[in-house]
């Protein structure tokens, strides 16, 4: 018994039309022969997909079924000359995606990756910067044709310069590239000498990048055209991936920055007033008496702004109590009378500040 045609798109039965096409354009991507020569059941999946869809994607044919089932459409799906019209604009997405071709046979260029490493600083309030590319070009001498100048490429005998020859595959016929001529449609009887027919030249060039404010490490930033370019063709897109340096005093979360500041156990216990790093240089923060040491204060506003909203994240001041490691001579004075007035015997003092050193190191 055949399945359920929206068991086999994996879709509710209240899916729209886009949803369907989206479904079956990811199986099918994923079953086609042409990529899974070595896999007998795939062709069979393809096939099965194809059916559903082409019953599920028109609205006269998916209403019987809805109310009928499989026995409303006479015993199966619909005939290939059914189906033309979802042929001709799921299968041209789908050699699209393995030809590196646009719809209608229109060349498109490949999408091409880099990356930009910026500074905390610079990933907080953004930044225009020029990295440098290298990226295949139409070649400049024979205008992208691949053919010496003064020369044409030829349309191909096998296919007529469509690129694609058509091959029966059951009650399918489906396009591929055409073998003689590599997809392409031409025939380079003569190569350029400066691209040795190729078409494509590497060449490097500058771009200018605007990194916006925000920005975090990993992400990227999407120059539309500035991929791979073709004659006659659309360009692919280039993608800039975002490294931030790890920065020597802050820590990021997020929209929050986090840096830790060190107090004596004078300024811990009297209380203070110091000077705190922050993103745009120093502030004073004042530390009341008695402030314990992991106390954290908050500085709101002073992080790094929400790409999509626009707000700003905090600063987190962590303070602790940083322990010396040796001590002069007054200073031990100071620190043994202490310890009498406290009435504790200096080496457990001793063992106390160790341990608060062990703490925080």
């Amino acid at each position: 018994m055949k399945r359920d045609y929206y068991e086999v798109l994996g879709v509710d039965k209240s899916a729209s039309a886009e949803e369907i096409k989206k479904k079956y354009r990811k199986i099918a991507l994923k079953f086609h022969p042409d990529r899974n020569s070595d896999d007998p059941e795939a062709e069979d999946k393809f096939k099965e997909a194809s059916e559903a869809y082409s019953v599920l994607s028109n609205e006269e044919q998916r209403s019987k079924y809805d109310r009928f089932g499989h026995a409303g459409l006479g015993g199966g799906g619909q005939g290939f000359s059914d189906f033309g019209s979802f042929a001709e604009d799921i299968f041209g997405d789908i050699f699209g995606a393995f030809f590196g071709e646009g719809r209608g046979g229109t060349p498109s260029g490949r999408d091409l990756a880099t990356r930009l490493e910026v500074t905390l600083e610079e990933a907080a309030f953004g930044i225009e910067k020029e990295i440098e590319v290298e990226r295949p070009e139409p070649c400049k001498p024979c205008e992208g044709t691949g053919a010496k100048p003064g020369s044409s490429p030829q349309n191909c005998v096998q296919c007529a310069g469509a690129g694609q020859i058509q091959i029966q595959q059951g009650f399918f016929s489906i396009a591929r590239p055409c073998p003689r001529c590599s997809g392409a449609g031409k025939i380079i009887s003569d190569p350029c000498n400066s691209c040795d027919g190729k078409a494509l030249v590497v060449e490097k060039g500058k771009l200018s990048v605007k990194v916006p404010a925000g920005i975090d490490h990993g992400q990227r930033l999407k120059l539309k055209g500035e991929g791979e370019k073709v004659a006659g063709g659309i360009p692919g897109d280039l993608y800039v991936e975002i490294h931030v340096k790890k920065h020597k005093v802050f820590e990021r979360r997020g929209t929050e920055i986090i840096c830790e500041v060190p107090l004596t156990y004078a300024q811990a216990v009297l209380g203070a007033e110091v000077d705190i790093p922050t993103l745009t240089g120093t502030e004073k923060l004042k530390i009341p008496s008695g402030s314990e040491s992991g106390k954290i204060f908050k500085r709101k506003g002073e992080g790094i702004e929400d790409l999509r909203s626009g707000r700003k994240g905090d600063l987190l001041i962590r303070t602790y109590v940083a322990v010396p490691k040796s001590v002069n001579g007054r200073e031990k004075e100071l620190l043994e009378e202490l310890s009498t007035i406290e009435g504790k015997p200096v080496a457990e003092e001793v063992s106390f500040f160790d341990k608060l050193k062990d703490f925080f190191d």
